[in-house]
């Protein structure tokens, strides 16, 4: 490999691109048709190149696939000439630029550690504690009629899924009624957690929690509103299923912040949320202090996002449990060749180096939107 002791980074492509779901795909807040993410390409001085992600959320970070664009306007050209390798420095780089914006950040994020893993010819996990090689993901099932999700469910186990993640938080009386019929499709073997997204209040969550205990929840993520704080709290000291919280968790800070109030039981990182790799490892660090277990979670990322969330999900201990499977719910496809396949609920790292993306689809990706350095 061509060795250049300068360690710049030379240009950074930004892509704007749109993956469209297999079906609508409902949440508690909001239905999805489609996702719109913005990739990042990072060309270095020594022709090793770091693929990364943005797919920003409104209702979770305030961004939108303008406002990362706007963002990266400000950041990119600032870290041009700068060592890739450098990654604290180049995030506290980019912080210093501009506040709050994660999803914008955690772009960038991901390709420097892409890079990284690159330029030492290893895969990332390995260079950041490779605990294990393979991770256990669950399969989102979004919300229908009971019914309907209890045929999703079996369906989803068919196709050898251990995990199921189910969405409720529209209706009380129907959210008991989607997990009784889910866990009555799939048997007793099947691990089933559920997701709230913000749906219901302190005393709804208390009642529903109390009763679908018999149907051996792994646990409930996110019950109420995410600044709720002392709600979150009475939910977690009055429910006999433990509480992760989602949106309530952006940073390190925020972290330490439910683990004083006593209000959280789990915490489920999302690399757009944290800002990228980087931080997402600091909550996960902050969790294991306190003895509070993390998840790894996704928004609307392609096989890139979800590749640099399993690295991290493989290289932590305190990472126990994933939920990365937003790639297998689009009909369009990114990553031709690399990236992290799943085989009967296992996501398996490979030796490839960096985040493991060989080769992306041109067609999807086409031209850059913009070009800095």
């Amino acid at each position: 490999m061509y060795w250049c002791p300068k360690l710049e980074i030379q240009r950074i492509e930004v892509y704007s691109i749109t993956l469209h779901y297999e079906e609508p795909f409902r949440i508690a807040p909001e239905v999805s048709t489609e996702s719109h993410n913005i990739v990042v390409r990072i060309m270095t001085d020594y022709e090793v190149v770091g693929w990364g992600e943005s797919s920003p959320s409104q209702r979770v970070t305030g961004e939108n696939p303008k406002t990362v664009v706007k963002v990266l306007d400000r950041i990119a050209p600032k870290l041009i000439g700068m060592c890739p390798l450098r990654i604290e420095q180049n995030v506290e780089s980019m912080d210093s630029i501009v506040e709050e914006n994660p999803a914008a950040k955690a772009a960038i994020d991901l390709a420097l550690h892409d890079i990284l893993g690159k330029t030492v010819r290893k895969p990332l996990f390995m260079l950041m504690g490779g605990y294990r090689k393979k991770v256990l993901t669950d399969i989102t099932l979004g919300i229908k009629s009971p019914k309907e999700m209890a045929k999703d469910a079996s369906e989803a186990v068919k196709k050898g899924f251990k995990v199921l993640k189910v969405k409720v938080g529209v209706n009380p009386t129907e959210d008991v009624e989607r997990i009784k019929l889910v866990r009555e499709a799939v048997g007793d073997d099947v691990k089933l957690r559920l997701d709230a997204n913000q749906g219901w209040t302190p005393i709804q969550a208390i009642e529903v929690l109390n009763k679908i205990e018999k149907f051996d929840i792994q646990f409930a993520e996110q019950p109420v509103p995410a600044e709720n704080l002392k709600g979150l709290a009475k939910v977690r000291k009055n429910s006999p299923i433990l509480i992760m919280a989602d949106e309530s968790v952006h940073s390190p800070e925020d972290a330490l912040r439910l683990i004083k109030a006593e209000a959280v039981d789990l915490i489920n990182i999302k690399l757009m949320k944290s800002g990228g790799i980087l931080k997402g490892k600091k909550i996960a660090y902050v969790a294991e202090a306190a003895g509070v277990p993390c998840m790894i979670g996704c928004m609307g990322e392609s096989e890139i996002g979800i590749a640099a969330g399993t690295h991290l999900a493989a290289a932590v201990k305190n990472i126990q449990y994933a939920d990365l499977d937003s790639d297998l719910l689009f009909k369009d496809k990114l990553v031709m060749k690399g990236g992290i396949k799943v085989r009967n609920s296992m996501r398996v790292l490979t030796d490839q180096y960096g985040l493991g993306i060989e080769e992306l689809n041109q067609r999807l990706l086409g031209k850059p939107k913009k070009i800095y350095g």
